[in-house]
């Protein structure tokens, strides 16, 4: 071989790794303080499509589950950020881009929450959020007292109701300030436990049992959403009747859920992210706002705690499970 090609040949291995590594996809980064759900992660996946990017061929996402243990999402933030990820997703609790923005100024940061991003103070404002943090919400913190009063639509006769609720959730106090409020209106007493934990929802439970809650309530949490089938049984066996925030509950034997649909949330989500991957800046995309709300309603559940739903609560929810 001639010196010529010989230098031209082993110049090209050289570049090769080069090349190859110049054109790895683009990594995200995905910190959620719940445990994985895969229907979000589809929806995410389908946001991500609708941007152009197709998850394991155009982008790669890394996932970092909390599983509900908010304190480990400092660390797993730090963690992305030390990774050089391109953006990252803080989902389900306003803990985790609340982690990664603390974490980060210049990693682009996409959350998808039910509380209020500026009252949680992820973004001064939702037209102009500014900084490297946008999102999209959905309503489900905000829906506090709506739930108490259907709750109280199902239950005509209840006049004390158990609210669980996560001290740790910076969300937490307006939503039980929103609660109480109502509670005054209806003339229904509300007993509130704090629980961020297995015990001390299961403390919480026992409380509500000596003496008996005519019926029970969360408050819209993380914890309790990668709870859920352990919450929903203990409801069963305590025969207290819930109402929860999210349709995941009533599709696990829960009585009933009113609250916004992550799916669509997380979406929205998907697409901001494809977009900063194409060059757009996180400040000049205002924060989305989900609207879709959703009552589901168990009626099989209903039956086997003796309830009987009124007719018109029946005829304005979104799905009834037979």
């Amino acid at each position: 071989m001639r010196r010529r090609e010989f230098i031209a040949a082993t110049s090209s291995m050289v570049a090769w790794p080069l090349v190859a590594r110049a054109q790895q996809p683009p990594v995200i980064g995905l910190l959620s303080g719940t445990n994985r759900e895969p229907r979000q992660i589809a929806a995410i996946q389908q946001g991500l499509k609708e941007a152009g990017y197709v998850d394991g061929r155009d982008v790669t996402i890394e996932y970092r589950w909390a599983e509900g243990q908010f304190d480990r999402l400092p660390a797993m933030a730090a963690d992305l950020v030390g990774r050089q990820v391109a953006v990252i997703l803080g989902m389900q609790s306003a803990t985790a881009p609340l982690a990664a923005k603390a974490a980060t100024t210049t990693i682009p940061i996409v959350f998808s929450i039910g509380g209020d991003p500026v009252r949680l103070g992820l973004v001064p404002s939702l037209a102009r959020p500014g900084g490297n943090v946008t999102g999209a919400t959905f309503m489900v913190n905000t829906l506090g007292a709506k739930r108490l009063a259907l709750l109280r639509e199902m239950l005509p006769g209840v006049t004390r109701v158990g609210l669980v609720a996560n001290p740790r959730n910076p969300a937490t106090p307006a939503e039980t300030a929103d609660v109480e409020t109502a509670a005054r209106a209806l003339g229904v007493q509300v007993d509130i436990r704090h629980a961020s934990n297995d015990a001390e929802i299961e403390a919480a439970f026992a409380h509500f049992v000596a003496p008996p809650m005519g019926a029970i309530a969360f408050a819209a949490d993380a914890v309790f959403n990668s709870r859920r089938n352990r919450i929903v049984t203990l409801a069963a066996q305590h025969r207290l009747p819930a109402m929860y925030f999210i349709r995941d509950f009533a599709e696990a034997g829960g009585l009933a859920s009113y609250g916004g649909s992550p799916d669509d949330a997380y979406r929205l989500a998907g697409i901001y992210a494809g977009r900063i991957l194409k060059g757009e800046k996180p400040a000049d995309l205002p924060v989305q706002q989900s609207t879709k709300v959703e009552l589901v309603i168990n009626l099989k559940t209903a039956k086997e705690f003796g309830l009987t739903v009124p007719t018109s609560l029946l005829a304005t929810a979104d799905e009834v499970i037979e």
